[in-house]
């Protein structure tokens, strides 16, 4: 089972990993374009933060059974 931490981590270092693919000029243009194009659209590691930080405040609330999906931490 993935824990929220582990989650967010994993989607931080995707973000760092599209930006490396994006600036390789050793691969292929169409390669490239296709990590940038993702990266437009794809949460860096303060989104992923500050949503995780929005879940763990919602699942203090009583009466709201949320479990988070991401963490205020990569840790």
């Amino acid at each position: 089972m993935t824990l929220p931490h582990e989650r967010t981590r994993a989607v931080a270092q995707t973000y760092e990993f599209l930006g490396k693919l994006a600036r390789n000029s050793n691969l292929p243009e169409e390669i490239r374009r296709d990590a940038l194009h993702l990266l437009r659209h794809f949460p860096n590691q303060y989104d992923v933060t500050k949503a995780g930080a929005n879940e763990e405040r919602l699942s203090e609330v009583p009466h709201l059974f949320i479990d988070p999906v991401f963490s205020s931490s990569c840790v």
